[in-house]
């Protein structure tokens, strides 16, 4: 029913907007339960075969290993994509949508388990198809506009404290591992008492090909992950297709699938843009071997990295991110960075396709973290090294719009340094002067002691509100600073943690939008060596990633409360990527050049895309758009505030935003609709036209 607002009031009391309810009705996708009321299609039985069930959600709700949810309670598998018999999806062209099929097993052993999906066919004999892969072809995605990824779990161990969120209060901690607890955050019992102790948590996506057949033991559940890219020239319209599940001595299992393709197109450049370091030691050493993290240029060493590493940077352009390393002088800008920059790397001729093609990185990182060489040198070096790059950048004119920038300083409190080099480069009398400066430092310090710094990055956590309000106040009066944050930290944002919820990171992306960040920093992908615990010639720096969750930080005790426990103690902190080869452990490599994806990576894809759905909702109604980030998003950052400004470090509170990914597929769909209302086909339409448009405009 209608309120005055001309809300939809559901049976739950969910509302949405009026046109966000005609949009799903004209994509004929029912959200069930939690969105909509209980779908009138009933859960299957049981299937022949030792397979119980299987079902389907967005995949930001994280289903442990060790779950029975459908063969334990049917009606509890009911979500805004299963209505009990069909998995239903919508999005724009240049848009990837996800969904997570989970197959029960809860009696005995499966084999021989095969999925796929080959197609969906829509409007006018319209399609959108994939290929087969093998090998090394599963990073040609040419043609691949459909892939299925074969979901590995990591245990969790212990809990990401200090770095992803505080133990002090269990409302920071994600709710599935939190204990017992108060009005105040006061939690009782032990590591036990938290559901996600030892729970195996989906989080590495191997491409399916690498698991095809594969098994199910019995009491476990395997989740297959499956990404769908629309292409910019698919018809809009509703396109459906099979899922086809098989298991050996048993009838195949078809299950449909529809999705709505919208009549909009995302942008290839983000509005939320991003920056992620990878370390070039780090991939050469697991994928060509110790001997080789080093190689000589015009090697075939040399040239078998580059290889992998733009396999990264074709993975990371795949989910809408940029990556950064630590090129230090101009003279390192070889062939390999100028087609990442040019946009030449993700183009079909380099076997790129998908989002972005022919789009550059659109950012660039001189001496990341610091590493820069002329820092003992004089303010005459400063402006000779800046100005060189400058020169570099004007040469090459890339079509692609490029952040770059020195990176000055990490977490340093050596404001007055920080400042001279800051100030140097403002004063540079030739085109070096346009060289942006960055260093990582809170906002407000950074106003107040090192006023000439172009690009303060702040860390993720919380503050005295209106101290950062009053710095990014100040700071956007001046209209050439930039603002960037970087990494996760609950409650102020979503953090990167393993066992974080899965809408986490969708989450970050929309703190992203609603505080006008620039850009969101994350400081690395391929964080394989566990050197700030055990340096780097400790065997135990090496971290097995497909055996174990925690890669930062140290293990050092068993706690009462929080299981294992150490400095900083962190499950998937610094990891984003997987190698798809692993020259140190050999027994968990596949074989291949180049990376496997975490599914942080495609949660935090989801977020950056909302961000995009935002940019072109407001751009139709600013203030329904605000009303829908404020309701999603109430307090991110500092607008938490403190519970003692005296000690600023530390509040009690719950996190602000739902962590059911039903309601922010609600909150899509809101947004869809508002921009579906405001062009269709080159026509605006009102509302009334628009209920009944059809599939053909």
């Amino acid at each position: 029913m209608l309120n005055k607002e001309g809300e939809f009031k559901g049976p739950r009391g969910r509302s949405s907007s009026l046109i966000a309810v005609i949009l799903l009705l004209m994509t004929s996708i029912t959200f069930p339960d939690a969105l909509s009321g209980r779908a009138s299609s009933p859960l299957p039985a049981a299937i022949s075969g030792s397979i119980s069930h299987i079902w389907a959600n967005t995949g930001e709700d994280k289903v442990t290993r060790d779950e029975l949810r459908a063969t334990s309670d049917p009606d509890a598998v009911f979500n805004s994509v299963w209505d009990g018999t069909t998995i239903s999806l919508f999005g724009a062209r240049n848009e990837v949508v996800a969904f997570n099929l989970i197959i029960e097993a809860p009696y005995s052993d499966v084999t021989g388990v095969t999925v796929a999906l080959t197609s969906l066919n829509g409007p006018g004999n319209s399609s959108i198809t994939t290929t087969t892969a093998a090998g090394d072809t599963v990073f040609n995605y040419l043609g691949r506009n459909i892939e299925l990824f074969f979901i590995r779990y990591l245990e969790i161990r212990g809990l990401s404290v200090d770095l992803a969120y505080n133990a002090y209060d269990e409302r920071h901690i994600p709710e599935r591992c939190r204990r017992p607890h108060d009005e105040n955050g006061q939690g009782t019992g032990g590591w036990e008492d938290r559901p996600c102790h030892n729970k195996l948590y989906p989080e590495i996506a191997v491409p399916l090909e690498f698991h095809s057949p594969f098994s199910i033991a019995g009491g476990t559940n395997q989740s297959i992950w499956g990404d769908i890219y629309i292409p910019k020239g698919t018809r809009p319209g509703l396109y459906t297709g099979i899922v086809t599940v098989a298991e050996a001595g048993a009838a195949p299992r078809e299950i449909p699938i529809r999705l709505k393709v919208l009549g909009f197109i995302l942008p290839d450049l983000p509005s939320a843009r991003t920056m992620v370091f990878y370390s070039s030691e780090n991939i050469n050493d697991r994928y060509l071997g110790e001997e080789n993290m080093y190689p000589d240029p015009g090697t075939p060493e040399y040239a078998r990295s580059n290889e992998i590493i733009d396999r990264h940077f074709q993975m990371a352009h795949r989910h809408k991110i940029s990556l950064i390393d630590g090129v230090t002088e101009v003279e390192e800008m070889d062939d390999a960075w100028i087609s990442r920059l040019t946009g030449d790397l993700f183009s079909p001729e380099r076997g790129y396709d998908g989002v972005s093609v022919g789009v550059g990185n659109n950012v660039f990182s001189v001496g990341t973290y610091g590493s820069w060489p002329w820092q003992d040198g004089t303010e005459e070096d400063m402006w000779a090294n800046t100005t060189a790059w400058v020169n570099w950048f004007d040469q090459k004119t890339f079509a692609t719009p490029t952040d770059y920038f020195l990176y000055l300083i990490d977490e340093s409190g050596d404001y007055p340094q920080t400042e001279q080099w800051a100030r140097w480069m403002d004063s540079n009398p030739g085109p070096g002067r346009r060289m942006m400066s960055l260093a990582t430092i809170p906002l407000p310090h950074a106003m107040d002691h090192v006023p000439h710094l172009d690009i303060p990055t702040s860390g993720s956590g919380i503050g005295i509100t209106s101290q950062w309000e009053t710095a990014l106040e100040n700071l956007r009066k001046d209209a050439s600073k930039r603002f960037f944050m970087y990494n996760g930290s609950r409650p102020g944002s979503g953090s990167f943690a393993t066992e974080d919820e899965g809408i986490a990171l969708r989450e970050l992306a929309w703190g992203h939008y609603k505080k006008g960040v620039d850009r969101w920093f994350y400081w690395e992908s391929t964080y394989y060596v566990n050197f700030q615990c055990y340096g780097y010639s400790d065997p135990r720096a090496q971290t097995n990633l497909f055996r174990q969750a925690q890669v930062f930080g140290c293990y050092g005790r068993d706690d009462q409360s929080l299981g294992q426990a150490g400095w900083n103690y962190t499950n998937g902190d610094g990891v984003l990527f997987y190698p798809g080869t692993d020259t140190r452990y050999p027994e968990d490599s596949y074989g291949i050049s180049g990376p496997i994806a975490s599914l942080r990576l495609k949660h935090w894809r989801r977020g950056i895309q909302d961000v995009d759905y935002l940019a072109l909702a407001a751009a139709v109604n600013p203030a329904r758009t605000a009303e829908i980030v404020s309701r999603m998003v109430p307090k991110v950052l500092w607008e938490y505030g403190v519970a003692d400004p005296g000690d600023p470090t530390w509040v009690l509170t719950d996190i602000s935003w739902s962590t059911d990914p039903d309601t922010w597929e609600w909150a899509r769909a809101e947004l869809a609709a508002i921009i579906e209302r405001g062009t269709v086909a080159g026509r605006v339409m009102p509302a009334v036209q628009l209920l009944l448009f059809q599939d053909d405009p």
